[in-house]
């Protein structure tokens, strides 16, 4: 390996747990992959909501993984593994990863790596793993989002929303979606939203109702939580269930239970990254077989709001935490 790639790369790491201005460059040994995995020269990588919570201290990197943040990459295989079949060196891929991606170099599992669609550059290919994998797992495997069935989005101006957005509406499902300003919420009808909700200016439990005939949608998608959830069970259509991903208004809240017997509500949630490769390698297939066809036809795309050289990670982070995009940062390596 050494007389091939250089024993250094260049990496962002987390200096100390704080503000975005923790992240610093710094030299680190070249990642060793092993059987099943490929070694990939990063192009691109996404930057997600977890990166932030690991810089902050909030979200450690579970064990075994890198500590260098970022969880998914676009980039060229320079390596295989012993056992690796489905992909070869000189072949051009994105990947989920459960750390490591603002580097020069990045190892993925065989299984969490899917081919680049037919006409996206590797920037768009960066923020497709990480939302596309937490929207499939959650909505449609955990949620069960049916065809017919309406979806509801908090967030929907965030990478996850964008994601959610079009890939329920692509698939031929009504979605309606939250977002805190007008412009985003413009956005998000753009993007297949019948309609938007800005929930600073409206309730979004009465809104919705109205929306969806009184009936209330059959699955929410939540990056919410908090004292969202009480609320979101009242909008809920009977049957409904709740998919929480993320703790943005806090890991605490107050419901009414006899709203879950009475209406039989389901609440569910889950956390992508500490899950085992071969979960993880399931939802690759499901995607590279009902989704993948939908990118290459142009009937959903990855948002891209802002690029970012690598160096400049931090500035990222800190626009990340303003809530000012829409739709998902990328750093370019």
């Amino acid at each position: 390996m050494s007389k091939q790639f250089p024993a250094q790369i260049r990496a962002i790491e987390i200096s100390t747990p704080g503000a975005p201005d923790v992240l610093r460059e710094a030299r680190r040994p070249l990642p060793v992959y092993g059987a099943g995995e490929v070694l990939i020269a990063v192009a691109a990588a996404g930057i997600n909501r977890p990166d932030v919570m690991q810089r902050q201290g909030l979200y450690p990197p579970p064990p075994g993984a890198p500590d260098i943040p970022g969880l998914e990459v676009a980039g060229e295989i320079v390596a295989c593994g012993p056992s690796v079949t489905a992909y070869h060196p000189g072949d051009r891929v994105c990947a989920l990863v459960p750390g490591g991606g603002y580097a020069d170099f990045c190892v993925a599992a065989e299984g969490c790596c899917l081919p680049i669609p037919a006409g996206m550059t590797m920037v768009q290919a960066a923020a497709l793993p990480e939302t596309y994998f937490t929207v499939w797992s959650n909505v449609f495997e955990r949620a069960r989002l049916a065809t017919g069935e309406t979806l509801f989005v908090q967030g929907g101006s965030s990478g996850i929303g964008t994601t959610a957005i079009q890939l329920a509406a692509a698939l031929g499902n009504p979605v309606f979606a939250t977002a805190g300003n007008d412009e985003k919420c413009r956005a998000c009808e753009q993007l297949g939203a019948s309609a938007a909700i800005n929930y600073r200016a409206e309730d979004f439990v009465a809104r919705g109702r109205e929306l969806t005939q009184g009936r209330g949608p059959d699955v929410i998608l939540d990056m919410v939580a908090g004292d969202y959830v009480g609320r979101e069970l009242k909008l809920l259509a009977d049957d409904g269930r709740l998919a929480i991903i993320a703790l943005l208004g806090g890991s605490r809240g107050t419901i009414d239970f006899s709203e879950v017997l009475r209406r039989r509500l389901t609440i569910t949630g889950s956390t992508l990254r500490p899950r085992p490769v071969a979960f993880k390698a399931a939802i690759g297939a499901a995607l590279r077989a009902r989704v993948w066809p939908l990118l290459e036809a142009g009937k959903a795309r990855p948002m891209i709001h802002a690029t970012y050289p690598l160096t400049e990670a931090a500035a990222a982070h800190a626009l990340m935490e303003s809530s000012q995009h829409v739709g998902k940062i990328v750093l370019v390596v």
